[in-house]
């Protein structure tokens, strides 16, 4: 599994948990509705922004809800504010 389908599939359980559309959650993780759709069609993501999302999605994950087993979870940051 690449680095793009963890994010992928980290976003889509996050969508699920918060009961949102993947526009919003890419709104609520990069402040950009069109990103994780346009990765989900194939588009390519920088390394960086990958992994400032990959924290955000730490530091910000709902409570109760299950992080995808398949994919290393970052160590939340101490404040909380990755992005």
């Amino acid at each position: 599994m690449s680095s793009i389908d963890h994010l992928l599939s980290v976003a889509r359980a996050y969508a699920c948990a918060e009961d949102l559309d993947l526009s919003t959650v890419s709104w609520r993780a990069l402040g950009d509705t069109k990103k994780l759709p346009a990765i989900e069609q194939g588009r390519d993501i920088q390394v960086r922004r990958l992994e400032k999302t990959m924290q955000w999605f730490s530091d910000n994950w709902p409570t109760g809800a299950v992080w995808p087993s398949s994919v290393l979870r970052p160590a939340p940051s101490k404040t909380g504010e990755a992005a």
